[in-house]
């Protein structure tokens, strides 16, 4: 043992781990990728795990899905975010460190937790939702047994439970904005929408461009909620890419086919992410 070798027997164990929980894992998987169950083992089929996979309708079904949800929560839910962190950084809000822990509340809240209270509230027949409509005689909603309302529940679930985690990094930025910015617009005559829009706006393009990329990775993982709320129904209305790769694997055993699901799916996440980052033009 010298000066030079001990780091590395302190950083073994880590290293060990890593690579006997992550590097082995995502090696094996993308090997079962080409192979499928052929008796009691698996034997090689080079490609034919990923031909099937673009012929699979119900891939194609999952892989809509996943991208309808993505195109209308992950807005909504970032404008909510930026909307509150705004309102939270303001000298008129009292209370702020109750609000800002009410509001990330639910991102800590267990996710089986949160979305059987999202199954009780939504309940076709006694749930709060449907009695809050009652009140102004608006007919009962099948909220979990329509595929247009299941979307909608599926989204109002995830938009909860993220917005506040969003908020925080918002306000993050915000905070860190230095205020005579403000105070040399303010001289010069501008109002606050268009400090807003020329100051506030600008400066936090680096958080919109990290909120926005790990909200699109969080939304193509996306598993609990519909599992838990829908099981990806009705009529596979909600079925997600992840929840897919679930069925294949651990329903129909069919482990070879759920990792090509997987490896597709990092393909995406990844050339979304650089899309994303050259689109925003990180590089500048």
């Amino acid at each position: 043992m010298t000066p030079k070798t001990v780091p590395y027997l302190f950083i073994l164990p880590a290293v060990t781990f890593f690579l006997i929980f992550t590097v082995y894992p995502v090696i094996s998987s993308l090997l079962l990728s080409f192979q499928t169950r052929a008796g009691s083992g698996y034997e090689f089929v080079g490609l034919d795990n990923y031909i099937r996979l673009f012929q699979d309708t119900l891939f194609y079904k999952a892989l809509g899905n996943t991208f309808l949800i993505l195109l209308i929560q992950v807005p909504i839910q970032l404008f909510l975010a930026v909307v509150i962190a705004v309102a939270l950084n303001s000298q008129l809000v009292k209370m702020k460190s109750f609000f800002r822990i009410a509001f990330f509340m639910p991102a800590i809240t267990a996710l089986v937790a949160s979305s059987i209270i999202f199954m009780i509230i939504l309940d076709e027949n006694y749930g709060l939702a449907n009695y809050v409509l009652s009140l102004f005689g608006i007919e009962a909603i099948a909220w979990l047994s329509d595929p247009f309302w299941a979307k909608v529940a599926l989204m109002a679930a995830i938009t909860w439970r993220w917005t506040g985690y969003n908020m925080v990094i918002f306000l993050a930025g915000l905070q860190n904005i230095p205020g005579s910015l403000y105070e040399a617009a303010e001289m010069d005559g501008a109002g606050k929408f268009r400090q807003f829009f020329y100051i506030t706006v600008p400066q936090l393009k680096p958080i919109f461009l990290f909120t926005f990329v790990l909200s699109t990775i969080g939304t193509l993982q996306l598993f609990d909620e519909p599992y838990i709320l829908t099981q990806g129904g009705p009529n596979n209305a909600t079925l997600t890419i992840t929840l897919y790769l679930y069925q294949n694997g651990f329903r129909y055993f069919d482990f070879g086919y759920a990792s090509a699901i997987a490896y597709v799916l990092v393909l995406i996440i990844g050339v979304l992410s650089w899309a994303q980052m050259k689109w925003a033009g990180e590089d500048k």
